[in-house]
């Protein structure tokens, strides 16, 4: 008998439509098996408080609190002249902190009759800012009546209370309902770690694991059923990586060797400067892979600015030198564009192949995006079938079905997060036999991130800056505690410029959307402004503090023939002060420009400042990057922009950003948007589970490459290949 459909039954059924449509479609829950690896964020101890000290902005956090005191206010307002306005404002406390909740008009009567102090309650909520002081605006709430043996001091199994990753509309409680409902489902969990591992290391079976997860009785269940998950977690997605080593490890290349008196000596030779030992070492480590049967999969990760176009522009060289074709994807047409001209100006008249005037073993190079016009499309693609072109560079139309190469015998993907398997694979498709594949990326990937997201790929890091590089100062400007501050940073930019050098001003939107999207409720009076745009920002900037200045604005939405025209004038030094949105994020080239003032600092993620700053300082002057924030000073978000700013170390700062995300004390949704297959794990702190499933997993399909003898593992791996599959096509 099969057993598996107990997980897969559709939560429809089981929980009724209304609420599962809800989780589906705010959680991705969508069998009963999803919901019971939905795990607590962490438990609550009845008498035991909560931090309210340490409340995230503008999350959904579910807290456990007593009412200190509650006050109803009437008062006049538009909908009731007469004064029949109500809102009743309850503070809580947790010994830590207080914190403000607010109930408007109908939703006045029944908090008031039962927040009376001294009251303790779950409350869940979206923090925000209301005068300067954090508040819930109509949070949902759950009492906590004493010890007697209420249904839902029932429901919530004994002294731990499991605090779910909840949304606005499905608090943690109703979920943990929703678990209590699927709960003996768990014992028909197929269990995916053989035997013999989970023996050897002592694990709990896998039901018994989810029994202890959601329903603790003690401490030591919930450590016991977090280290069984973690291992699943760890191994699952290991396994998964191994199997595609072992499937590429088996695949025929053409071994690429550069002659000794070829293209790649030539372009050595015109070098105005000599190379890093870091990227002498990185060549090194490419060209022995080149040189074997089997396809190189190599991850060149580097600071931005560390010279990997450079290291990743000799291996090109050398495999067009030993008769192959070489290919760049870049994640947009700006970078493609850049690259190409980065490139060709880099081999000067070496990238003239066949033309007049080019080098004997000149190869062209050549560009393919999307919107080049039908005739420079057909050439390109006509250069690439007879082998004119050596090298290509572009965004995904390289993928297309009509491309054809000749003989294409390495593909570099720039920032690889941006493309995934799939593409990658498409690209593969391409060669007579598979070609070697590099991947770059500028952001630093701490070791166990690199065992974990590009497990299938051996790693090279380029950590030296080459010389000429100049430091960056970074400084947080808080925009609403000191509005001088703000003032003093436009001044700065006017001196940069001054001295003849350029500056970006970066904003999270761009400003032409869609307006009266989203019209607001009197509820909503306390939610945050939206984030600056950089439409508004630059009219501001030109009319005001940057008056007489040349500012543009850069932005995804452009066509690309304007924005490589803004690009240009940038570049030549015609315009002083770019406004821009992220696209400026990779690949941006332009050393005169020296200062860098990203607004609203706070809505970007600490990698994505990281790069963004990376911008500046590129040049033999050195950079200036501000971050500006009207977030208070005991913010998260503050702290965080502290740490961006003050390290310059990617390596450091990508620990930062992943312990960051993982929620310390407070239930909410994580920054980074859309959750990995990984629940329970956490790259940083778990570096040795990681580790040591690595090692098994590698075994396990030395072995068994197949999985023949482990049905509960490949069913477990499919599952986590749908999902991951569904990711890469998102990502494309």
């Amino acid at each position: 008998m099969d057993l598996v459909p107990a997980l897969e039954e559709p939560l429809k059924k089981v929980l009724g439509p209304a609420t599962a449509k809800v989780m589906a479609e705010h959680l991705g829950l969508h069998t009963v098996g999803d919901l019971l690896h939905h795990y607590p964020r962490r438990y609550e101890e009845r008498g035991q408080l909560t931090h309210l000290a340490d409340l995230p902005m503008d999350e959904h956090v579910t807290v456990v609190a007593q009412v200190a005191d509650a006050r109803l206010h009437t008062f006049a307002s538009a909908k009731a002249p007469r004064g029949k306005g109500q809102r009743l404002e309850v503070t809580i406390t947790d010994g830590s902190g207080r914190l403000q909740l607010v109930f408007f008009g109908n939703g006045v009567h029944k908090p008031h009759k039962e927040l009376l102090p001294g009251t303790r309650a779950l409350f869940a909520g979206k923090v925000s800012v209301f005068n300067r002081r954090l508040q819930l605006a109509h949070p949902a709430y759950e009492l906590l009546r004493g010890d007697d043996v209420t249904e839902t001091v029932d429901s919530w199994a004994g002294a731990l209370i499991p605090l779910y990753p909840a949304t606005a509309k499905l608090e943690s409680w109703k979920i943990a309902k929703a678990v209590q409902t699927v709960l003996p489902s768990a014992q028909e969990a197929i269990d995916p770690l053989p035997d013999s591992l989970r023996d050897g290391r002592g694990l709990l079976s896998l039901p018994e694991a989810l029994l202890k997860i959601h329903r603790p009785h003690t401490k030591a269940d919930i450590t016991e059923a977090r280290s069984r998950l973690k291992w699943d977690e760890a191994f699952v997605l290991q396994v998964a990586l191994a199997r595609r080593r072992h499937a590429d490890a088996g695949l025929p290349a053409v071994p690429r060797v550069p002659r000794p008196d070829g293209l790649l000596t030539a372009f050595d030779a015109r070098l105005p400067f000599t190379l890093t030992e870091g990227q002498r070492k990185v060549s090194r480590e490419i060209f022995d892979d080149l040189a074997t049967e089997h396809p190189m999969h190599r991850l060149l990760q580097g600071e931005v600015g560390s010279g990997k176009t450079m290291v990743a522009l000799r291996a090109m060289l050398a495999v067009v030198d030993a008769g192959g074709q070489a290919a760049m994807l870049a994640p947009t047409e700006v970078l493609a564009q850049q690259h190409h001209r980065s490139i060709v100006e880099m081999m000067g008249e070496l990238a003239e192949g066949g033309m007049l005037g080019g080098a004997e073993h000149g190869t062209k190079v050549v560009l393919l995006t999307g919107s080049m016009g039908a005739a420079a499309r057909r050439q390109a693609l006509l250069d690439l079938v007879t082998a004119e072109a050596g090298i290509v560079i572009g965004t995904h139309a390289l993928i297309e079905d009509k491309v054809q190469f000749h003989d294409l015998g390495l593909v570099v993907v720039d920032e690889q997060h941006r493309f995934g398997v799939e593409q990658r694979d498409a690209l593969r498709g391409k060669g007579k036999q598979p070609p070697h594949l590099l991947v770059m990326t500028a952001t630093p990937i701490p070791r166990t991130v690199a065992m974990t997201v590009f497990g299938d790929l051996e790693t090279s890091v380029l950590d030296q800056l080459p010389a000429g590089r100049s430091p960056i100062a970074s400084h947080v400007v808080p925009a609403a505690d000191k509005p001088h501050f703000l003032t003093r940073a436009w001044e700065r930019v006017r001196e940069e410029v001054a001295n003849g050098h350029q500056a970006y001003v970066v904003c999270p939107r761009i400003g032409d959307e869609e307006e009266g999207a989203k019209k607001k409720s009197p509820e909503d009076e306390a939610e945050k402004r939206p984030p600056l745009a950089v439409l508004d920002v630059a009219d501001r900037l030109a009319k005001g503090p940057l008056q007489g200045l040349g500012v543009e604005v850069l932005h995804g939405r452009m066509q690309p023939d304007d924005k490589d025209a803004v690009m240009r004038r940038f570049a030549a030094g015609e315009t002083d002060v770019l406004v821009a949105t992220t696209v400026i994020e990779v690949g941006v080239n332009v050393p005169n420009a020296t200062a860098m003032v990203i607004m609203d600092a706070d809505r970007f993620g600490v990698s994505q400042l990281h790069q963004l700053r990376g911008r500046v300082g590129r040049g033999s002057a050195p950079g200036l990057c501000l971050l500006v924030t009207e977030m208070p000073e005991a913010s998260a978000a503050r702290q965080r922009l502290g740490a961006v700013a003050s390290t310059l170390d990617g390596f450091e700062l990508s620990r930062i950003d992943l312990e960051q995300r993982r929620e310390g004390d407070v239930l909410g949704q994580a920054q980074s948007g859309a959750r990995s297959s990984l629940r329970m794990l956490a790259v940083i702190e778990d570096e040795e589970i990681i580790a040591e499933a690595r090692e098994e997993a590698t075994a396990v399909v030395a072995a068994d490459p197949d999985l023949d003898r482990l049905p509960g593992l490949r069913t477990a791996l499919e599952a986590l290949l749908d999902e991951e599959r569904e990711q890469y096509l998102d990502k494309g």
